[in-house]
Parts: C-alpha cells; sequence; structure tokens
C-alpha cells in the first residue's frame, strides 16, 4: 500500500483558530470572532512560558564581560535563564545562580574578582547581576536562556512550537474559546486540554541515558 511519503503537514494560526471553534461546536464568522481567538492563543503562550512548556524555545547567547562592571543587559524575549558558565582561558567554569534576597544581603557588591555568582533580574528588559564584579574584560559568560514564543499574530503564518505540541495548542484555543462563547463545554475542553498539556510537558523534559548500577549488596562476596 502505498504511503504520502510527505512530513510536511502544518496548522497556519487561522487553522487553528477555525479547528478550536469547531471542537467548541462554532463557526468563525466574523473578523473579530478571529481576532479574539487569537488574543487567546497568545495569552496560552505566555501561560506556556510561565509553566516551563517551552523547551524547544532554549538557546546559548555569549558576552565578554567589562572590566568592572557588574551588570549585563540582556535580550527583552529573554523569559529565563538556566545556566550560566564563565570561560577563563578556555576553561569553563560553573556561575551559581542566587536569588533577589541574598543578592541583597552581599555586602560588598563592588569587591572585584572572578564571578562565581549571578542574579537575573526580571525587568521588562533583563539584568543578569555579578558577584564579584569582574576583574578584567576578556573573561566570556556562557549562558542558557529560554527565549519568549513568538506571537500568533498573521492569520497565514505557523506558530513558533515544534509539530509535537499542535494537539496541546489545539486543545488549549479550544479550552480558551469555550470559557468565552461555549460554557456548556468548557468542563469538557478542559479536560482535555490538561490531558494534552501533560502529555506535552512530559515530552518537553529533558531525558539522559539510563544507567543501571547494582546495590552495593550484591556487590560484596
Amino acid at each position: 500500500m502505498a504511503t504520502s511519503g510527505s512530513r510536511d503537514f502544518e496548522l497556519d494560526v487561522a487553522e487553528v483558530i477555525e479547528e478550536a471553534y469547531e471542537r467548541c461546536g462554532l463557526e468563525v464568522r466574523t473578523g473579530y470572532d478571529a481576532k479574539t481567538a487569537r488574543r487567546s492563543l497568545n495569552l496560552m503562550f505566555a501561560d506556556w512560558s510561565n509553566r516551563g512548556l517551552n523547551l524547544w524555545t532554549v538557546n546559548q547567547a555569549t558576552v565578554t564581560l567589562t572590566s568592572g562592571t557588574s551588570t549585563v543587559t540582556i535580550a527583552s524575549d529573554v523569559v529565563d535563564v538556566l545556566e550560566v558558565v564563565l570561560r577563563r582561558d578556555n576553561t569553563d567554569l560553573s556561575v551559581q545562580r542566587i536569588s533577589r534576597g541574598e543578592y541583597s544581603t552581599v555586602p560588598n557588591k563592588s569587591s572585584t574578582g572572578r564571578p562565581s555568582q549571578f542574579y537575573f533580574d526580571r525587568q521588562i528588559t533583563p539584568v543578569l547581576n555579578f558577584y564579584p564584579t569582574p576583574e578584567n574584560s576578556t573573561d566570556q559568560i556562557i549562558y542558557y536562556y529560554v527565549r519568549r514564543i513568538q506571537d500568533a499574530d498573521s492569520l497565514v503564518n505557523t506558530n513558533d512550537l515544534p509539530f509535537r505540541f499542535y494537539p496541546c495548542m489545539v486543545a488549549g484555543l479550544s479550552y480558551y474559546v469555550a470559557m468565552k462563547r461555549a460554557p456548556d463545554r468548557i468542563q469538557l475542553l478542559k479536560s482535555v486540554y490538561e490531558e494534552e498539556f501533560q502529555r506535552a510537558a512530559d515530552e518537553d523534559e529533558g531525558r539522559t541515558s539510563l544507567k543501571l548500577q547494582p546495590s552495593i549488596q550484591y556487590l560484596r562476596t
């Protein structure tokens, strides 16, 4: 039996909205229907960022530090910083993340040395604060960050997420639309969304190789 041989199935924003409305037993009839659904889709993406469901948006960036400057301003689309290392003489050294409270109690923030700690200040324009203050202008900071999911804007665009997350996206938008337009289907669609969300969250976790190690008691003779 012949198969299609294609692996290019995509849903543009309009098709996602149409599918969500159909699950609610509705039709997209006006431009406002599409506009309000697109707004809900973007709000859902923001919620995904808060829940950490966006492993595919992890990126790496490198910044050269400046002697005597303890802060580094980073891109406004950075949602979170996962890990930071300092590279000196081709050697990568771990930099520990600390909380706002811990950073605020550092007694002498202007003391210089090799940065060993950082505080991520989540402003509209995020800032990395390092302690001690960098002692040279040759060290580099390499950080892994989570960027914001791109907006669902034009109806003909596809969305900024992998194929495997399409079921979760459609289920979620269906639930969001139901809260505004189909209250009788809220519970059903919420249940479907939560199931799809959990499945997507489980798939989005980092995986490591399985290593089996026998208990020490079985190694004794």
